[in-house]
């Protein structure tokens, strides 16, 4: 922890203004001044540290209780899909008994209530490798823009959050008319939130290489910007690379994140420096991924990646996911409830926390 707060402290970054985060700050004026703004809503920092919880996965406790457990105060909560292809409506895991709401039991509404009231909030996540690959992703499921947007609508006016995930991989990276809806969608919804006064922001998490996106994630986000989406954060996956050597994970991460922040430019050529650079987020694999121990993330790539994520200003920092942040299972690789790695427990996440609070 010492040093994680060291490289906090040295980076000394200062606010930078966004296209997205201006449209926020916007946003909430406008909500502030009609006496609509919503007291649980809460906007992520400008810098935010929000590893993912697996929905799927509470044998270890609950998402207030590991969000408390592990300091994280901001959690992105994967994954929301579709119970069947060709459907128009989300459920958590795509299980229709975990609807979008607010009261049942398993929806995560009790939670999501407990994580606000201490100042912190969630990214629902759309989408993940299993949806991506059974069509049953909203946007490849479901042929109607205004019901996509009316689910996105339905997670803002339900659990009061302000930012969702949109998690393409797999699949849904060629499902081109797919990638269309869901940026119609993103738009619409941007719309529909400035018309009520509230603020909704929409981050991109996409599969990349140290050479950075490929060209169909490029797409992805080419399209956003011919469709007017607004894109918060793209968020790129540093893991799982399957290359069949060893790999310098830190290093790699960032080689990825430089290489996404050229591509940007491309896109966005009037944006600047420090604009783009808080648009990028990084996920890692905390230990051994999938793949195996060539590509481990270790505990003492953790300060480094927070020390150069806050000098290059950077907008997030995420892992997969909370539940592994132990050293249950050394050793082990790709392990769903631990990192494969002797640590101590909740290591990465409290290396990596301190950036919710860079300025």
């Amino acid at each position: 922890m010492p040093l994680a707060v060291a490289a906090v402290a040295a980076a000394g970054m200062t606010g930078i203004t966004t296209a997205a985060t201006a449209a926020t700050a916007s946003a909430a004026t406008i909500s502030h001044a009609a006496g609509a703004y919503r007291g649980p809503d809460v906007v992520l920092p400008p810098h935010v540290y929000a590893p993912y919880f697996e929905a799927y996965d509470t044998t270890d406790g609950g998402l207030a209780q590991l969000s408390a457990e592990s300091g994280a105060k901001y959690v992105s909560l994967a994954f929301l899909q579709t119970p069947t292809p060709g459907s128009c409506t989300a459920d958590w895991n795509g299980d229709t008994s975990t609807p979008i709401s607010a009261t049942i039991a398993g929806s995560f509404g009790v939670d999501i209530a407990k994580i606000q009231a201490r100042g912190g909030t969630v990214i629902p996540s759309f989408g993940g490798y299993s949806a991506d690959t059974t069509n049953t992703d909203i946007a490849d499921s479901c042929t109607s823009v205004s019901a996509i947007a009316s689910v996105y609508e339905q997670l803002v006016t339900t659990y009061h959050v302000t930012r969702i995930d949109l998690d393409v991989e797999a699949d849904s990276l060629t499902n081109t008319a797919g990638i269309e809806r869901r940026n119609q969608a993103v738009a619409q919804t941007e719309a529909w939130a400035v018309a009520h006064h509230l603020v909704v922001q929409f981050d991109y998490t996409i599969p990349v290489n140290p050479t950075g996106l490929t060209a169909s994630g490029l797409a992805v986000l080419q399209n956003a910007a011919a469709e007017h989406a607004t894109i918060t954060e793209v968020n790129v996956m540093t893991f799982d690379y399957y290359f069949g050597t060893a790999q310098d994970m830190l290093a790699d991460a960032e080689s990825a994140a430089t290489a996404t922040y050229g591509q940007l430019q491309s896109i966005y050529p009037q944006a600047s420096a420090r604009a783009i650079w808080r648009s990028i987020g990084i996920t890692i694999m905390p230990g051994i991924d999938d793949y195996g121990p060539d590509e481990t993330f270790t505990t003492a790539d953790a300060p480094a990646l927070l020390g150069w994520a806050a000098e290059h200003g950077l907008g997030l920092i995420s892992i997969w996911a909370l539940q592994r942040d132990n050293g249950g299972c050394p050793g082990t690789k790709g392990a769903g409830s631990c990192s494969g790695v002797t640590q101590p427990t909740w290591y990465f996440s409290h290396v990596l926390e301190p950036f919710s609070y860079l300025p």
